[in-house]
């Protein structure tokens, strides 16, 4: 389930942040999950609590925020701004599947709802990040 890759790809990230920062306790891990992901918070916050379980002692107790991003496009052409639930009326099922493992796929299935060009940038809401480690050197 992509919800559990990217849940342990987060435990993984950190530990090797704290390891370079030299920090011997994590307190906060606050995640940034951008609606573009299309990831269910509910299995992926499950994920975590169950993946966090058979982690070192440097994760133990650790508080997990996660902050969600609405997603937002602009287009180079007509400078016009629209949002994912704008993107998904004009995508099928399996575009959004697509959209959802790699959501740079969303370049390729859309077009500007004003003008129609395929020259548009994501702006917000693209992914899955840290946004920041809290803990003890």
């Amino acid at each position: 389930m992509h919800e559990w890759a990217l849940a342990e790809s987060i435990l993984s990230t950190a530990l090797n942040a704290a390891e370079k920062e030299k920090i011997k306790k994590i307190k906060e891990i606050v995640v940034g999950l951008g609606e573009l992901q299309q990831v269910e918070q509910d299995i992926f916050e499950f994920a975590l609590g169950e993946l966090v379980k058979d982690q070192p002692e440097i994760l133990k107790d650790v508080k997990i925020k996660i902050k969600s991003e609405k997603s937002n496009f602009v287009c180079n052409n007509c400078q016009n701004h629209w949002s994912f639930d704008d993107l998904k009326k004009g995508i099928n099922e399996d575009e959004s599947e697509a959209i959802h493992f790699i959501p740079e796929v969303a370049l390729v299935h859309s077009r500007c709802p004003k003008c129609g060009s395929p020259d548009f940038e994501i702006t917000k809401g693209r992914g899955v990040s840290i946004l920041s480690i809290k803990g003890v050197k």
